[in-house]
């Protein structure tokens, strides 16, 4: 659905490109949330719970550090998809679009953007879609889709159970959704600025119905991507989080060995009291015993962390045993920032997989714009790209006789570009979160130790250890 330069006059090219500016930068912003939310929660939790030490490991849910780097692989792999066009009728082809994909794995505004690059990078290197027509594209393909499909898919989950299959589920439905709204808005962009004279009921009926079938395509590999990485890994997909909890730390103070010296005859040897969420320590228990280790609803151990500064700790007992639970916060960061490197080594093969080898087999036949634009004398003043003499013009490298080896490269090429430009932009987002988040954390932290909640000791405490 690449709108080429000369179908949409002057005027409303200008204004659709000032929609597209204004949604990316709106798209940065709300990034910054979705890529740092993360790690605004594991430090809020760290300085709430065992004070900053916790707070520095990195810890709990650090969904932003592993968010970052998926987003550029998503709009790489969504690059190399789009080169794989599938028939869909006699004579036309579709393919990917990618908002909805991109929505559910990582957020409505990085997905916005990672479509933005992927656009971005097709109209400059590979004059694929009009350069005065990119703020059409954006809008259509990147916005719409994306706004409608994460809407739609919201929208069921309320309705459905929250499991595995209904995150699935739910994304079938809303990219089948999405590949006929962005028709639907192509057609009401058309009304306003197009450039030849076309009955507008035909343009809507021939939309429409193509884009129905194109349709299925875009929910058949929505569904099978979301399908795989919430199999394998679900705490990376944004539109699957709440099916587990995340990993909490709790605090319990352990009880505290018998202090040395010589003791009333008949005395009962001093214990220090527990909490609440700890079991009453027994004359007899082992000194430095380890504290309560609970599990969540998804299996994830919650280790009682409270006291794992130790006598470092603010408001820590005389009594307390220090550092006896000190490793509990690293373990449980450990567990919470699993590696990605293997989801990121499994994507990339796939999509220079994809753009690479399979893209030879894809089908020639036009897309569906291409082919309504033919079929009703929408093309007629289209306008030649301003990059058709780029190197890679066509999805083909110049040169190169070999059509197989020439449009593989140019897809391994084009993956690697967007890979870079989508990984250094998400990056860069995400540092200046978490700058934010750093800005922020100072005052969290002493608000959190001069709470009388966060340095309250029982009552008697060190009177009876004493």
């Amino acid at each position: 659905m690449h709108v080429p330069d000369g179908f949409i006059d002057l005027p409303v090219s200008v204004a659709t490109g000032a929609i597209a500016a204004a949604a990316v930068a709106v798209s940065l912003r709300g990034a910054r949330r979705e890529l740092g939310e993360g790690g605004a929660a594991a430090g809020a939790v760290g300085s709430a719970g065992s004070g900053a030490s916790v707070g520095s490991v990195g810890t709990v849910g650090s969904m932003g550090e592993r968010t970052a780097p998926l987003a550029g692989l998503v709009a790489a792999f969504i690059f190399a998809v789009q080169m794989l066009n599938f028939p869909v009728a006699a004579g036309t082809s579709g393919h990917l679009l990618g908002g909805a994909l991109a929505a559910i794995l990582v957020g409505p505004y990085t997905g916005v953007l990672c479509v933005s690059v992927v656009l971005l990078m097709q109209g400059v290197l590979f004059a694929d879609g009009g350069l005065t027509a990119l703020g059409v594209n954006i809008t259509d393909m990147a916005v719409v889709t994306t706004v409608v499909a994460y809407a739609v898919f919201r929208g069921l989950l309320k309705l459905t159970p929250r499991r595995r299959r209904s995150v699935t589920v739910a994304s079938f439905v809303a990219a089948l959704v999405s590949v006929p709204a962005a028709a639907v808005a192509f057609t009401a962009i058309y009304a306003l600025g197009g450039t030849a004279h076309v009955s507008l009921g035909k343009v809507f009926t021939a939309m429409v119905g193509v884009h129905l079938l194109i349709g299925i395509g875009e929910a058949a590999i929505t569904a099978l991507t979301v399908g795989a990485v919430v199999a394998v890994r679900p705490d990376l997909v944004h539109g699957a989080r709440g099916l587990t909890r995340t990993l909490e730390i709790r605090t319990a103070t352990v009880a505290a060995p018998a202090t040395p010296g010589p003791a009333a005859p008949g005395a009962a040897p001093a214990t220090a009291p527990a909490t609440a969420e700890a079991a009453p320590a027994r004359a007899d228990e082992a000194p430095g015993a380890a504290p309560e280790v609970a599990a969540d609803e998804a299996g994830a151990p919650t280790t009682g962390a409270g006291a794992g500064a130790g006598a470092a700790r603010p408001g820590a007992a005389a009594g307390e045993a220090p550092g006896a639970d000190a490793a509990a916060p690293v373990a449980a960061a450990h567990t919470a920032r699993r590696s990605t490197r293997r989801v990121w080594a499994v994507g990339v093969a796939a999509a220079v997989l994809c753009a690479g080898v399979v893209s030879f087999y894809a089908s020639a036949s036009p897309d569906g714009l291409e082919k309504v634009a033919h079929d009703n004398g929408i093309d007629k003043k289209t306008e030649d790209h301003a990059a058709k003499d780029s190197p890679l013009a066509d999805y083909g490298v110049k040169d190169i006789t070999d059509a197989r080896l020439s449009g593989g490269l140019a897809g391994v090429i084009g993956v690697g570009a967007t890979l870079a430009v989508g990984s250094g932009l998400f990056v860069v987002v995400r540092r200046r979160s978490s700058r934010k988040a750093a800005a922020a954390s100072p005052a969290a932290i002493s608000a959190a130790t001069a709470s009388p909640a966060a340095t309250a000791t029982p009552s008697g405490h060190d009177s009876e250890t004493a």
